[in-house]
């Protein structure tokens, strides 16, 4: 049997007569609905609820809220199968009546109400729009015919929030369900708001005391989780001083059947440092949900004058979304019977610390696997207190999701030297030609790929030969491994070739400034601030905060491109004896950049826009990721230069729609965010913002309306702002 829906408003990219099939539904809901659901409850839900109510109506909640552990996943025909297959299922008769969609009804009972289109919603369900981590919308009612008349919707003032304004928030709300949420203020409050008009429907503070005192990792975060049973909407957040939280998503009130009324203590349990009496842990991202299993992740403060080689660890805990019972436990370092000890040499496995999570992560439900890009274990610059390879350190690790168990891993950087930890969510890709893969991206602007499920890779990764350390007790690796394809996404390595050209007096500026440090390749090791050859440290390219960092990228499914932002900026690593900071023999000296005159050191571009096909590994395009910096163009300096458009040193977060590339400059940036074709990358419009983007961008369907929504902060402010067409 076959059931046709007019429901040509509904879901982006369903058309008008587009048929629901009740048996493929039958499999939709067998396969992802048969867990939570039986058909008797359906009929009972649809008689007691649903009777007046449109068949499109009914497809809407469907595809907003189901599967309730990532809702928004399935394609836009499998909620179409699915819907027509529960209509059949709760034996509820359809009824003509409205070009926007079939009512449902039942003999004796009231006539159906019809639904107005503007009733559709399509949510934004994580801070990278789903679990996949794609950050894609199918939204198209922005496009590039008229997205240069977005206007304000409304703006929100995150200035309220906290003892006094945080001056930078860099959270990403979610909508789902008729809902926005997102963290504020230096003390993470949870915020709820009406995404049509910026009202406040509820507001929740943990108010933790002494633990919010002592965090290491304090401000709004990233964002949060939301999470449904099929019944009870709840979201989940990680406090500062490092409690998981679950709260009702209607009315704010902690979830008393969870934890301790409410309350998960992280802290409990954890592998601490030996010889350490505080406990150096958080994280500023939120959970992830797949199913019923809350995945979280650690983070610690910056490791690059670490207090010693000994540090809490940073493992990975997966725990029951309902009860908020620990389910399992993953070490990023192992005990010493566990696969992966024999990379720690010395003993040194136990008691260094860190390699948690401190980025986000993604799931893939259909094969059981939660991705974690795993960070450098304690520190960042000097290994020498851990001999080895240093695994699961800087290692992409896909998980059992249910169990904690171990599928397969990858070691992008073995025994890290240079703080290059994974720093963004591994993307799940699926190809136009029906291939799975996940593609990493790094702090050192290369982007592996593998297979999803067996971790293969997709093009060869070279074990490839890359410089020693001349620092004493240093053991680098001897080898990296360098993927074939695709080619790097940013400039690596640095020579007085990539100098500041613009004028020969910048360039004779900038080889004077450089005449102290030495140059370097990719993977050239950190030296000594006082080296024995009269250097005074290495320049690095990339930075340590990349390349790429916890923005990401953006993949488009119907193409198979992703989408990279990266930025191209100079660190010194210099090293110097610990001495009363550290136990540490050598930590961090000089770690900032230089600059000529106010000026960056290397010639521009100084960030990018990547368009790399995943079909073939090849780049089909790159642009500067912003307009020049006034800083630049007003330089004195530079007053006879006919300057290029160079970019700036951020790494915008970008948002993908079916039509359009959405990238705002980035903190330092100009308040405006650019459309961008995404064949070609050309600007087709520039809108302006009250203030710089510092969040990233996401975009939603609410009443029948798309929005944009996005963070910008400016002198000591953070609103949040959405836009939408007149």
């Amino acid at each position: 049997m076959k059931i046709f829906l007019t429901l040509a408003l509904l879901l982006p990219g369903l058309v008008l007569g587009q048929q629901a099939d009740t048996a493929r539904g039958a499999t939709v809901f067998q396969t992802h609905c048969s867990r939570c659901h039986i058909p008797v409850e359906i009929e009972a839900r649809l008689r007691n609820d649903w009777v007046g109510h449109t068949a499109g109506e009914l497809l809407a909640r469907i595809s907003a809220t189901m599967p309730g552990e990532n809702a928004g996943t399935l394609s836009v025909q499998q909620y179409l199968d699915v819907t027509a297959a529960v209509v059949e299922m709760g034996r509820v008769a359809l009824s003509e009546g409205s070009p926007n969609g079939l009512s449902l009804n039942a003999t004796m009972l009231p006539p159906a109400v019809e639904m107005a289109a503007a009733d559709t919603t399509v949510p934004w369900l994580t801070m990278n729009g789903g679990i996949d981590a794609t950050r894609y919308s199918p939204l198209d009612q922005i496009n590039e015919d008229n997205v240069n008349s977005l206007e304000t919707a409304w703006r929100f003032d995150l200035g309220i929030f906290g003892p006094s304004p945080e001056g930078e928030n860099v959270t990403t709300p979610v909508m789902v369900n008729g809902t926005m949420y997102l963290t504020a203020g230096v003390e993470r409050d949870v915020v709820a708001l009406d995404p049509a008009t910026g009202q406040l429907l509820w507001l929740w503070r943990a108010q933790e005391g002494q633990r919010f005192d002592l965090a290491p990792r304090k401000g709004s975060g990233k964002g949060l989780a939301w999470w449904s049973d099929g019944v009870v909407e709840t979201i989940f957040t990680v406090t500062p001083g490092y409690y998981l939280v679950a709260l009702n998503a209607r009315t704010g009130l902690p979830v008393e059947d969870f934890g301790a009324g409410g309350w998960v203590d992280l802290q409990e349990g954890l592998r601490e440092g030996p010889g350490r009496e505080d406990l150096d842990i958080g994280i500023t991202f939120p959970p992830l949900v797949v199913d019923d299993v809350i995945v979280v992740g650690a983070s610690h403060a910056l490791s690059t004058r670490p207090v010693s080689a000994s540090n809490v660890k940073g493992d990975i805990r997966g725990y029951d979304a309902k009860s908020g019972q620990l389910l399992w436990i993953f070490h990023t370092i192992p005990e010493a019977n566990e696969f992966g000890s024999e990379t720690w040499l010395d003993g040194s496995a136990e008691y260094t610390g860190n390699a948690g999570v401190w980025t986000a992560m993604s799931a893939d439900p259909e094969l059981g696997l939660v991705y974690l890009p795993v960070e450098t274990p304690t520190g960042d610059y000097y290994g020498a207190d851990r001999p080895g390879d240093n695994l699961f350190g800087n290692s992409l690790v896909a998980l059992d999701y249910r169990s904690g168990e171990m599928r397969w891993y990858f070691q992008m950087t073995h025994h890290d030297i240079w703080d290059w930890d994974l720093p963004a969510a591994p993307i799940l890709a699926d190809l136009p030609n029906g291939r799975k893969v996940v593609v990493q991206l790094t702090k050192q602007a290369m982007a592996y790929v593998f297979d999803r499920a067996t971790g293969e890779p997709v093009w060869p990764i070279i074990e490839t030969p890359v410089p020693a350390s001349d620092v004493p007790g240093e053991q680098a690796s001897p080898t990296q491994p360098i993927p074939s394809r695709p080619a790097p996404y940013d400039r690596q390595g640095i020579s007085e070739a990539d100098l500041i050209n613009y004028t020969p007096e910048l360039n004779a500026r900038a080889r004077e400034l450089v005449r102290p440090f030495r140059m370097s390749e990719l993977f050239t090791p950190p030296s000594l601030a006082d080296a024995p050859d009269g250097t005074q440290g290495t320049l690095h390219l990339p930075h340590a905060t990349g390349g790429s960092n916890w923005q990401g990228g953006a993949y488009d499914p119907e193409t198979g491109i992703v989408y990279v932002p990266s930025r191209t900026s100079v660190s010194i690593l210099g090293l110097v004896p610990g001495g009363d900071a550290s136990s540490v023999r050598y930590i961090q000296g000089l770690r900032g950049g230089l600059n000529v005159d106010g000026l960056p050191l290397t010639a521009p571009p100084y960030g990018r826009i990547t368009a790399i096909d995943l079909n073939s590994g090849e780049h089909l395009w790159w642009v500067p990721n912003a307009d020049t910096p006034q800083r630049i163009r007003e330089h004195p300096a530079l007053a006879a230069v006919e300057l290029p458009r160079t970019g700036n040193q951020n790494q915008s977060g970008i948002l993908l729609t079916r039509s359009l590339l959405l990238v705002g400059e980035g903190p330092e940036g100009a308040p405006l965010l650019h459309a961008h074709n995404k064949s070609s990358g050309e600007i087709v419009a520039s809108i302006p913002l009250p203030a710089s983007q510092s969040g990233t961008p996401t975009s939603f369907m609410h009443q029948g309306v798309q929005y944009i929504a996005l963070v910008v902060s400016g002198e000591g402010r953070s609103e949040l702002v959405t836009l939408r067409l007149p």
